[in-house]
């Protein structure tokens, strides 16, 4: 069986910041992971993609933003012709009125902590 994809919108080479936590969770848990930040490059030793229509897989599992909700606004239509079976909308990430464009286009948004449903806590994975 393949292992699920999962995308991280706003991952980041900051071991501080939830966006590299939630690279290191999802890894450690088996997804197949696609950091997904504009600079590119590498994050925790996966290749970086500048948006998510450049993620080599057809669909997603689960695409999981660490974005302002503005910046997910402005890609929420990008990730919705990607397609994925889930979108989560972590703390920070989320306004009502990305969740109803989310809505609007087919997807259902889920306002959680996407690493804690990996059975993990953010406060799990050291930042060294």
């Amino acid at each position: 069986m393949p292992k699920p994809t999962v995308a991280i919108i706003g991952a980041s080479a900051d071991r501080e910041k939830f966006g590299n936590k939630s690279v290191r969770a999802h890894a450690a848990q088996g997804y197949d992971v696609y950091p997904i930040n504009p600079k590119g490059g590498e994050i925790e030793g996966f290749t970086a993609y500048s948006s998510v229509s450049d993620v080599p897989v057809e669909r997603l599992d689960r695409v999981s933003l660490y974005v302002p909700p503005a910046v997910g606004l402005s890609l929420i239509e990008e990730i919705a012709e990607k397609g994925c079976e889930e979108l989560w909308l972590n703390p920070g990430s989320d306004s009502e009125e990305l969740a109803t464009k989310a809505r609007e286009l087919g997807l259902e948004p889920i306002t959680a902590c996407s690493i804690v449903d990996v059975g993990l806590s953010p406060n799990d994975l050291s930042n060294s």
